[in-house]
């Protein structure tokens, strides 16, 4: 397993998400003009708000979950399971390289939120 090229892929990740966060921010914070006084154009401003919120929130979620990926190369258990302590198929890293669990314990972990 090439631990550098992981890590180069989630530092590029955290950063496009970072810039992607930055516009969400600003288009939900910080609007080019003030909101209508008419409620109805108010509404058609604002009717997508409550999802780019929600993409933020999503967003940020998933920076949070680089960063512990990217502690966890920095600290020697990248690759292994945070639950079971196995390694983690290379194959799940590859396609979410910020995967804390191996693939038994994050279904054993889906099955209890179920």
């Amino acid at each position: 397993m090439d631990i550098k090229q992981f890590e180069i892929e989630l530092n590029g990740l955290r950063e496009n998400l970072l810039s992607r966060l930055s516009r969400t921010h600003k288009h939900i914070y910080q609007k080019e003009q003030p909101v209508s006084a008419n409620f109805n154009e108010q509404v058609k401003e604002t009717e997508n708000d409550s999802l780019v919120m929600a993409l933020e929130v999503e967003g940020l979620e998933e920076v949070a979950q680089i960063d512990r990926a990217l502690q966890r190369i920095r600290d020697g258990s990248f690759g292994r399971c945070s639950d079971c302590g196995m390694e983690i198929d290379e194959g799940r890293l590859e396609a979410i390289p910020y995967v804390a669990n191996c693939i038994t314990c994050a279904n054993r972990e889906q099955g209890e939120t179920s």
